[in-house]
């Protein structure tokens, strides 16, 4: 079973490799970005696609980072505060031996 779910991940893996690949194959004509004060790029389609790709997922992860920091702070007062709780605040006292003996 767990040899089946490995060869379909790396069919998966492979599909999507050849269609990104017919994709770039299929968009190769240029393509001209224009930026601000007359500034272009003339590049193959498929670069700017990535471009583009790359630039949402910067954006994405900036976008992340600061509830990733309140997730991993609140994590870390956790860990503290229940490393604070386990150990004992006074040294554990010896056994009271019974009356009588």
């Amino acid at each position: 079973m767990k040899h089946l779910m490995w060869l379909l991940k790396w069919i998966l893996k492979a599909a999507i490799f050849f269609t990104l690949f017919a994709f770039a194959l299929n968009n190769q004509q240029d393509a001209t970005v224009h930026f601000f004060f007359g500034t272009t790029w003339r590049t193959p389609l498929v670069l700017v696609v990535l471009a583009a790709f790359a630039a949402g997922l910067v954006a994405g992860v900036l976008a992340m980072v600061p509830r990733w920091w309140k997730h991993r702070s609140a994590a870390s007062r956790a860990h503290t505060t229940a490393a604070t709780a386990a150990t004992p605040s006074t040294p554990p006292q010896p056994p009271v031996p019974p009356h009588g003996i």
